[in-house]
């Protein structure tokens, strides 16, 4: 699938302060940026760099007090592998590539140690592997209710279990959670989602399975393959679209992502397992 994505961003700079931006797909041999561009208005500095643990694209903004405007738009094709789910196991922590370890263990937003005790309760006799992941995704989706406002930047995974509501972001630490204290890798993933409504930067996850990562969606409201990842790490924080050390002001953002060949149907989230990145 080919994708023409992108994002406006206004800002009031209210004193000198640095941005780091994350809102630039990511680039790999299965999801290609074909072509791209980034307006900053008025002109400012701007960096880029690549993280080599997780290939995230950061771009850090030295900005003056005054009015900013960020577009950026690009055309992405993924090329996402598809597998039968069934076939697709756990890989016993003995086995797993050093890697991936990191995201075995709990983090700021993703307290697996803390939800361990009801992840083994739940899903622990279930079938090992993409069976698995999916029965904990078909629980966040029937047990916790989508509903915006209800959570916040310091909502946690625990937070959410408790509260049994919140949006993207924290459907998929949860998922991340569940996974992480089964013993399964999983990593948070920022993305444009197609088809996703309203439009809005997405929150999706990945779990490491028999050797690759596979993409899940709890939240159901996008097509797995109609993905485009931005960036993973461990949670959130590894992720924000946007960071500021200064002092801002926002006004509403605009997100976007329409399909270049009119929209053929996607496998969707209960076919097949999609990956678009092995380690």
């Amino acid at each position: 699938m080919r994708f023409s994505l992108g994002c406006e961003l206004d800002y009031t700079i209210l004193q000198p302060t640095t941005m780091i931006l994350n809102i630039e797909p990511m680039r790999g041999s299965q999801q290609q940026v074909v072509s791209e561009s980034l307006e900053l208005t008025p002109p400012s500095i701007s960096e880029a760099h690549q993280a080599k643990e997780t290939s995230n694209l950061y771009r850090r903004l030295v900005l003056q007090p005054g009015p900013l405007k960020i577009r950026y738009l690009a055309e992405v094709e993924t090329l996402p592998k598809t597998f039968d789910p069934v076939g697709i196991y756990e890989v016993p922590v003995a086995e797993l590539p050093l890697a991936v370890l990191p995201y075995l263990y709990p983090s700021r937003y993703c307290e697996s140690d803390k939800l361990g005790r009801f992840a083994w309760r739940e899903f622990g006799g279930m079938a090992m592997g993409h069976e698995k992941v999916t029965a904990l995704c078909n629980w966040i989706f029937e047990n916790v209710d989508y509903i915006g406002g209800v959570s916040h930047s310091a909502t946690s995974a625990e937070d959410t279990f408790t509260e049994r509501a919140g949006v993207c972001r924290d459907f998929a630490h949860l998922g991340v959670s569940f996974c992480r204290a089964l013993g399964i890798p999983a990593r948070f993933v920022s993305a444009y989602g197609w088809q996703l409504q309203p439009q809005d930067f997405h929150a999706v996850f990945e779990a490491y399975l028999g050797g690759r990562w596979y993409l899940f969606d709890p939240t159901r409201l996008c097509p797995v393959d109609g993905i485009v990842r931005i960036g993973v790490g461990r949670d959130a924080a590894d992720t924000a679209f946007v960071t500021f050390y200064g002092q801002v002001e926002s006004a509403p953002k605009s997100v976007w992502i329409n399909a270049r060949d009119g929209g053929d149907p996607l496998l969707g989230w209960t076919t097949q397992a999609v990956s678009v990145s092995e380690v």
